[in-house]
């Protein structure tokens, strides 16, 4: 075996195994390296060569587009009229005479004059009083000015429990065919059809059979 001095310790390196004669403070000084065997082909991949290639990332900043809040729609507020329905246009007013505090309405008609001639309304004062009532119990109404007055209308306005007609020319429309001087009681109004003060005051019969019936109300 030829005998080799070597004064340098690095140089066991080249001819023999690192791990072998390495200097303890070799190896700390450099870490070990692993050798690469001549067997390994062309096709392994070097430590180089597994190293990451470092991507730089752009970061794109894009404006977002600015959601406004949708505006709510109003209500809808239900009626209380159903479809189809036709709204009728209230009726006005009757001008009348009295308070009609006790809903007892007359019906008179008058050409002349605007509620009824002042005898006349001296001698149907005459008769309320002695059934203790007054002007103000009652509502004198000339349908003259209201012609064609119906029924309902004055149902309607005056919500009466005692109606008196004086005269067939005071008849509303659709009371029907009433008998004369013979009163009636419906569901809600007791209801007399009698004769009109220029027809009584020529005769004490119509008078007295107006009376009669009058008081009965």
């Amino acid at each position: 075996m030829l005998n080799m001095k070597v004064d340098n310790p690095h140089a066991f390196r080249y001819i023999m195994q690192d791990e072998i004669y390495l200097l303890p403070q070799d190896k700390i000084a450099k870490p070990a390296v692993t050798p690469v065997h001549e067997e390994q082909n062309s096709t392994d991949i070097t430590a180089k060569d597994t190293e990451q290639p470092v991507v730089q990332s752009t970061v794109v900043i894009t404006e977002q587009p600015v959601e406004i809040p949708a505006i709510p729609a109003p209500p809808v507020v239900a009626s209380s009229q159903p479809l189809n329905t036709v709204v009728e246009t209230p009726k006005a007013g009757f001008n009348y005479l009295g308070s009609n505090q006790k809903n007892f309405l007359i019906l008179v008609n008058y050409a002349n004059e605007e509620h009824i001639a002042t005898d006349h309304l001296a001698a149907l004062q005459s008769m309320l009083k002695r059934k203790e009532l007054s002007l103000d119990d009652v509502a004198i109404l000339n349908v003259h000015r209201y012609l064609p007055v119906k029924l309902a209308d004055l149902a309607a306005y005056f919500t009466p429990t005692r109606l008196v007609i004086m005269g067939g020319d005071s008849l509303p429309d659709g009371i029907g065919k009433l008998p004369l001087n013979q009163p009636l009681q419906g569901k809600k109004t007791h209801v007399l059809y009698s004769f009109s003060f220029d027809e009584m005051m020529g005769s004490n019969d119509h008078k007295k059979t107006f009376w009669e019936h009058m008081k009965t109300l």
